[in-house]
């Protein structure tokens, strides 16, 4: 029995033969022409060894610091392009170039150029194997086939090795100057600003710190307590002068300041004066009379018109700057008014001892005002103290840096002079004989057979393990088989597009003939089961297989045979093709998802050329993609379509990309796989139908449900019809007749050509 890695090389071998038969002569051939080469004249290697040199006595810093850096020395360094340029022009300056005619700079550099380049592909540089050891040697190699050239050109290597470790060593310190020089102004400015700013910040607050350090500003403080002291102790006196007098007169302040008032009024002594006759007679009359008779109520009506002006009187006496003062009775005016000339003097002595208090009272506030603001000063004291410090600290830091930098530039400037190179001769370069050996032409063709056997063989074997397509849709069709899926239609692939201009080529045109395959597909589906298939999903084992392609066209046959068709593009992982339909994408869809599809009125867009067609768009690429495909807006949508419309096609994403497909299958009646020749891989399209065929036996699981497969792109013939004649053209073939016709229906358009439909 015939193991399986025997069958598939055997047919690797008859589908790929010729390839393991052109590798084999051209092997066999490249190993004769190897073969005849005449000899080759021999290499000779110069070698010479390079030492560190080790630091003379030197007095500065920095150049110690510089030659132990110059021992680090690498093979980059050595076999740098300077080192080889250098030698290159030192080379082409020897007595033996000097004869011919003067060079032009031209072809100087160009010349130059070129033996850099050979002398950095002869040359090789060995390295100690111990890094950083200054007693270990570094070899140089240089082959020529001229001895004494191998020599020589060894020897100007190794010198301008030599000179460039010096160049490297003292390029070091004059770039260390030229980065003080750099930074020092900056820092020469930033010591002078901070040198300002100290001095700036001691004439403004130095007073009040030395103030504070002398004792005057405590001084100040103390006195200021000391007074109000003072103040407080007279306060206290006027209080208790203020208490006697209020106690013998019987009155406050502003009782006293009244009655003094209207007691010294002459007015309204008169009207008292008044008042009490009228008092008077009404007294002797009412003994005799009584209050009806017209003399009593004469001098009751004088009595009152009295105390009128009485009360008007002290309003204008206690009124003051034309405010009127609170009215009161006129016995009380006249009991206010009555104070003999002792109680007066009293009473202004009362209210003179009130304007004092209040006067020592100010003076209090103003003392104790001035302590505050005292105080806080002596409070900012440490602040400012403190601040003055730190301006000095930094003026400290900035002339600490400036010096130091000043410093490193002497030493540095000290350094060139006593820097030397890292490296120095140790050996001058010596070649040794070779010997050279001539290769036999019957033993290099059979060396050259036996590896083109072999790499021929390995070839074939390569090329046929790598081969996992379909490569026919006879093939797809016997891989569907095996699986036992349905194969619910063969469509063919485009050669001539109904779509001019578009993206994609969708059967837009009524007579198109390819809407007869997608109308047989709509068949095919109306026959699967007992209950016709209303909403279908399309779906593929991988990308760019045409199930985009394939639903558009569905859709549009469906629609075209009358039914009320709506299609879904349920890819929200990629933007939408909806422009093929000449429909404009809503830029507003991928902002609020949910609401988009949570409202059919929004979100279904009507065809304009295909009647009975509609489409839901989608919003283009979402990074929620699946938790909107699982929301309830979108379960909702499909209970709606599904009445709504006669037949629902729904674009789906590949299984091999996500799990959309399997969400939405759900909502659907169904799912059709979609292969196509050339793209689909056996092993993906197997595991695809084993996913959806796993547990179909199985009537309690929930495993997606396959109605059956299409294999899109297949090279069947296409029947074109147009006004003249039918013609049956097979793939490839392009009528075109037919684009003529199709050109003069439609002039402002022109037909394109796709081999392939690539969604």
């Amino acid at each position: 029995m015939t193991l399986s890695v025997v069958k598939r090389y055997l047919i690797a071998f008859d589908q790929y033969k010729w390839v393991g038969l052109a590798t084999l002569a051209v092997t066999v051939g490249v190993s004769g022409v190897v073969a005849v080469q005449p000899t080759p004249r021999p290499i000779y290697v110069a070698s010479g060894m390079l030492a560190y040199r080790r630091p003379t006595v030197i007095f500065s810093a920095t150049t110690t610091k510089i030659q132990q850096e110059g021992q680090e020395i690498t093979k980059d360094m050595l076999l740098d392009k300077k080192v080889l340029e250098g030698a290159a022009q030192k080379l082409l300056q020897a007595p033996e170039k000097k004869s011919g005619a003067k060079i032009k700079k031209e072809e100087a550099a160009k010349e130059i150029e070129e033996l850099t380049a050979k002398l950095a592909k002869n040359v090789q540089v060995k390295m100690p194997s111990k890094n950083n050891d200054p007693s270990a040697l570094i070899q140089v190699l240089y082959k020529n086939a001229d001895r004494k050239k191998a020599e020589k050109v060894a020897e100007i290597l190794m010198t301008e090795m030599v000179d460039r470790s010096q160049t490297i060593n003292t390029s070091r310190l004059r770039e260390t100057i030229v980065q003080i020089n750099k930074r020092l102004p900056k820092v020469t400015q930033e010591l002078r600003e901070t040198e300002e700013k100290l001095e700036a910040y001691e004439k403004r607050e130095q007073t009040s710190i030395l103030a504070a350090q002398s004792g005057t500003l405590p001084q100040a403080i103390t006195n200021s307590e000391q007074q109000q002291r003072q103040l407080r102790v007279q306060l206290g006196a006027i209080e208790a002068q203020i208490n006697s007098l209020q106690n013998r007169l019987g009155l406050n302040v502003d009782q006293a300041y009244v009655s003094q008032a209207l007691s010294a009024d002459p007015i309204i002594g008169q009207l008292r004066v008044q008042i009490f006759s009228l008092e008077s007679q009404l007294k002797i009359l009412r003994s005799d009379l009584q209050e009806e008779h017209p003399k009593i109520v004469e001098l009751v009506k004088q009595k009152q018109a009295f105390d009128q002006q009485l009360q008007q009187r002290q309003s204008e006496v206690l009124g003051g700057k034309g405010v009127s003062a609170p009215l009161q009775s006129a016995d009380r005016i006249r009991v206010d008014s009555a104070l003999d000339p002792a109680r007066q003097q009293l009473a202004q002595n009362l209210i003179a001892l009130q304007t004092q208090k209040e006067v020592v009272q100010q003076q209090i506030k103003g003392v104790e005002k001035t302590e505050q603001e005292l105080r806080r000063q002596h409070a900012t004291i440490p602040n400012k103290q403190l601040e003055q410090a730190r301006l000095a600290q930094q003026v400290g830091f900035k002339k600490a840096l400036y010096d130091k930098m000043q410093s490193a530039l002497v030493d540095a400037e000290a350094a060139v002079a006593e820097t030397t190179g890292s490296l120095t001769i140790a050996q001058l370069p010596k070649t040794d004989d070779v010997e050279s050996t001539k290769r036999g032409l019957p033993v290099m063709l059979a060396v050259g057979g036996f590896v083109g056997l072999l790499l021929g063989g390995g070839l074939i074997f390569l090329l046929g393990m790598l081969n996992g397509k379909f490569y026919s849709w006879e093939e797809v069709r016997a891989a569907l088989a095996e699986k036992e899926v349905a194969i619910l239609g063969v469509l063919p692939e485009v050669s001539i597009l109904d779509s001019y201009g578009l993206e994609m080529p969708i059967a837009l045109d009524a007579n198109s003939p390819y809407l007869e395959f997608y109308e047989r597909l709509r068949s095919n589906l109306r026959r699967i089961g007992n209950k016709p298939v209303k909403v279908v999903l399309l779906t593929s084992a991988a990308a760019q297989e045409g199930k985009t392609f394939s639903a558009y066209n569905l859709a549009i046959a469906s629609a075209r045979s009358g039914k009320r068709t709506l299609l879904i593009e349920a890819d929200l992982r990629e933007a939408s093709h909806i422009e093929c339909l000449q429909i404009a994408i809503d830029p507003l869809a991928a902002v609020e998802p949910l609401h988009y599809y949570g409202n059919i009125s929004e979100c279904v867009r009507l065809v304009p050329n295909v009647e009975n067609l509609y489409v839901i768009p989608s919003p283009g690429f979402l990074p929620q993609a699946a938790g909107v495909l699982e929301s309830s807006e979108m379960r909702r949508l499909f209970q709606d379509v599904r009445n709504r419309f006669d037949f629902v096609v729904v674009d789906s994403p590949a299984l091999s990309e996500c799990n959309d497909a399997l969400t939405l299958e759900p909502y659907t009646d169904g799912m059709i796989l979609v292969a196509r020749p050339g793209y689909t891989l056996s092993s993906m399209l197997s595991e695809a139908a084993d996913q959806l065929l796993e547990s179909d036996d199985e009537e309690s699981s929930k495993s997606p449900r396959l109605l059956g497969a299409i294999i899109n792109g297949a090279d069947i013939a296409v029947k074109f019809r147009h006004d003249v004649e039918e013609v049956e053209m097979p793939l490839g073939a392009i009528d075109h007749r037919a684009i003529e016709v199709r050109s003069s229906r439609l002039p402002q358009q022109q037909s394109k050509l796709k081999k392939k439909a690539t969604r």
